[in-house]
């Protein structure tokens, strides 16, 4: 893990320096503001962690001097049909998100084969190879999560609940099974409607309420960790919250005592750096990655480090 971490951090670097001087031009060249990058993500409305991605993408935009095209739609044949868009408008990449890539697969590949530079980020890490794309910016989900249950175990605790807040995302389930796997108790995963706050509280309370056993409520993302701090106090339970995914809430949660922790996998970065590997591409024809993907997690936020991190989530940047 630690040489896999190295190995991302020692790509990034070279990926950013060479975004800065690698032609020796400067970044308001002509040709650098022709080009258009379409970022096309799973994220469902109002959905704070992809706000995050869409500002590290953005920003690249304005340092690279290149126009970002932004859209999202957690319906996988509605996402096919923004990549088949773009590729019909003739971007010069594509950043996606492949929480169902099943459901993406023929339009990605058609959009390699129109000659389309494409890198996925989030979710597609065990796919994304297949499907051509140049790199996968983000953090396998199946090292997280036995983190995350490694951790739990450690605390002591036994039963649990992975709240799952979005039906078919191949990358939510894997989480919840890894933390299964290491956690060496009981975890059940609880679908939840993450397009309503209110109601994903109201669900976590009402199992907190019908099980008193459940001593962990385990989020995968941090919105919805808010709502389950919530659901404990509603339910007169003692169980302790850890989520996956960051918020400046969740930062102050956590310094607080409410969140035992979270793990982030800064989407920030993965907006930037896909966007960033794009660029790198349409300048110098440079290949990001080496052929494996790149780690832009996990990493694990926790009273120690709270403080530290707080004004960068206030800024939007973790």
């Amino acid at each position: 893990m630690k040489k896999l971490k190295l190995a991302g951090a020692v790509i990034v670097a070279g990926a950013l320096l060479a975004a800065c001087s690698g032609t020796g031009q400067e970044d308001d060249t002509a040709e650098s503001k022709d080009l258009t990058y379409a970022v096309i993500t799973h994220s469902s409305p109002g959905d704070a962690f992809w706000d995050r991605v869409k500002s590290g993408a953005e920003q690249a935009g304005k340092d690279y001097g290149v126009e970002i095209n932004y859209s999202n739609d957690p319906d996988p044949a509605k996402q096919s049909q923004l990549i088949d868009g773009a590729v019909a408008d003739k971007v010069d990449g594509i950043v996606v998100s492949m929480a169902n890539p099943d459901g993406l697969e023929s339009s990605i590949k058609k959009a390699v084969a129109a000659g389309v530079p494409v890198v996925s980020i989030n979710s597609g890490i065990d796919r994304w190879q297949e499907f051509g794309a140049i790199t996968h910016i983000g953090q396998s989900e199946a090292i997280a999560g036995e983190a995350v249950g490694e951790r739990l175990k450690e605390e002591g605790l036994s039963k649990g609940i992975c709240v799952v807040q979005e039906a078919g995302n191949v990358g939510l389930e894997e989480r919840c099974k890894a933390a299964a796997g290491t956690f060496g108790g009981d975890m059940e995963n609880l679908q939840v409607d993450g397009t309503d706050d209110n109601a994903v509280t109201s669900t976590i309370t009402s199992k907190l309420q019908a099980d008193s056993d459940i001593d962990v409520v385990l989020t995968l993302g941090g919105q919805y960790a808010i709502d389950a701090v919530s659901a404990v106090d509603a339910a007169g339970s003692d169980a302790t919250v850890a989520t996956f995914d960051l918020s400046a809430d969740v930062v102050k949660n956590i310094e607080d005592g409410k969140i035992l922790f979270a793990v982030d996998q800064q989407p920030y970065v993965q907006g930037f750096l896909g966007v960033t590997t794009l660029y790198l591409k349409s300048i110098n024809g440079n290949d990001v990655g080496g052929g494996q993907p790149i780690n832009s997690g996990p990493a694990f936020v926790t009273k120690d480090n709270a403080a530290d991190v707080a004004k960068f989530a206030e800024e939007g940047t973790r």
